[in-house]
């Protein structure tokens, strides 16, 4: 499944488009700790998290992540849309719990 497949479900509403939505979701991560996401976020996965500052957005780059879903209702702060939108990565948010954001992604990518 591509990112771009992912917001075709409507599931989840993109608030920064990245710079390659034809990218494959081979996976999902959730954590909200900066520093484990750093070194265990597996590439390409979707990355789920209430952290919607601009190190996120950093994390994100190093990790190697297809895109970031924030759950439970979080917004990207003004500086992590910026930092998102330059390093061409894909936020989208969610009112769900990051169980059942990531649940919904496990299910598309495995029926």
């Amino acid at each position: 499944m591509t990112v771009e497949e992912l917001i075709e479900k409507q599931e989840f509403k993109m608030v920064v488009e990245g710079e390659d939505l034809s990218r494959e979701v081979t996976g999902i991560f959730c954590c909200d700790l900066l520093s484990i996401a750093m070194g265990r976020a597996p590439s390409d996965s979707a990355w789920v998290t209430v952290m919607g500052n601009v190190n996120t957005i950093a994390v994100a780059t190093l990790a190697d992540v297809a895109c970031v879903i924030l759950a439970e209702g979080a917004l990207p702060d003004d500086m992590c849309r910026a930092r998102a939108k330059q390093q061409g990565v894909t936020v989208l948010v969610t009112e769900e719990p990051i169980f059942e954001a990531a649940l919904k992604v496990h299910r598309q990518l495995h029926g």
